[in-house]
């Protein structure tokens, strides 16, 4: 009896001790937390979408993502997202794009974003362990401007909520995504198509 009171408790405890102690190694990296820019990271990413090598760059992106509905694939790759309720598209991380450039094209957006009268809901990164690779992903989450309904009017939705993404695997940049989720609601009006989104994403001018 005395013998497996013992056991007992020794099984207790290894599996306490296993649960208290486990190696850090078999707990998968997961962390996740809001962060901000300073607004001259931000000014200097509108700055150079308004130079030369900006302009080229995102000239570069928004000609591929033509090419690309034709399956013309051409550096920088472009990768295009539809569906009923969400479009988008995702640029490769590759030549002519550098470490700076990839980080501005991703800036530039958002602002271009906010300059479609989107308000920034949420700013974040999140790193995790996925099949012993370290992703990092900074996303932007924007919507429509809050407002009040009105009787007998419909809620303006604009193209839909906007979710803008930059990611890196074990420190090397990888994609950016932008997606645009539409609100299948019908106290929404319907949203505006997409391809308007993206000339105005790439040709929005900018007041100062």
């Amino acid at each position: 009896m005395a013998n497996t009171k013992f056991q007992i408790m020794g099984n207790f405890f290894d599996d306490l001790y296993k649960k208290v102690f486990q190696s850090s190694e078999q707990i998968p990296l997961n962390h996740k937390e809001n962060y901000s820019l300073k607004k001259e990271e931000l000014d200097e990413a509108v700055s150079w979408s308004q130079n030369e090598e900006g302009k080229e760059i995102l000239n570069l992106i928004y000609r591929n993502y033509h090419f690309k509905k034709t399956q013309i694939n051409e550096f920088p790759q472009v990768h295009i997202f539809e569906s009923p309720y969400a479009n988008g598209f995702a640029v490769s991380y590759g030549e002519p794009l550098n470490l700076k450039s990839f980080s501005k094209v991703f800036l530039a957006f958002s602002q271009r974003v906010l300059a479609l009268g989107y308000r920034q809901v949420s700013l974040d990164r999140k790193i995790e362990e996925i099949n012993d690779q370290v992703k990092l992903t900074e996303k932007f989450y924007f919507k429509p401007p809050l407002q009040a309904p009105t009787e007998g009017e419909l809620i303006s939705q604009l193209f839909g909520n906007v979710a803008l993404e930059k990611i890196s695997i074990d420190n090397t940049p990888s994609y950016i995504k932008l997606l645009v989720t539409i609100y299948s609601d019908r106290l929404y009006n319907n949203p505006k198509p997409f391809d308007q989104f993206l000339d105005l994403l790439f040709e929005v001018n900018y007041d100062g």
